[in-house]
């Protein structure tokens, strides 16, 4: 049996799960090499610094969790196992990463198979 063709929207996904990886990480990199934690109390003060950062935290926080929220329903009973990976991903890796990847995967298994 051979796996399902790559279209082009999943290349495209997975094109972004990577510019996401090394975008967030390019900064996350740099915060832990200047002494950044992520200690909650240390995290947060760090994260809401200004409005700005607050806006954007705040707004990455809840989409993460809505996407954890989709892909734990979305998800059959007898494979949460699998819903529980991709949240972890999400919360530590990131949602830049997360979701592309899971939609890339999704779009993968949907494909028709020849």
């Amino acid at each position: 049996m051979t796996p399902p063709p790559s279209t082009p929207i999943s290349r495209w996904y997975l094109a972004l799960a990577l510019a996401g990886l090394v975008g967030t990480w390019f900064f996350n990199l740099r915060y832990f090499l200047s002494g950044g934690s992520v200690a909650p109390e240390r995290f947060w003060a760090d994260a809401m610094v200004n409005p700005l950062t607050s806006a954007i935290t705040v707004d990455v926080y809840l989409s993460a969790l809505v996407f954890a929220v989709w892909v734990w329903r979305e998800t059959a009973p007898l494979s949460r196992w699998r819903s529980l990976a991709w949240i972890a991903l999400c919360f530590c890796i990131g949602l830049a990463v997360a979701l592309p990847l899971y939609l890339a995967c999704r779009d993968h298994a949907a494909a028709p198979r020849r």
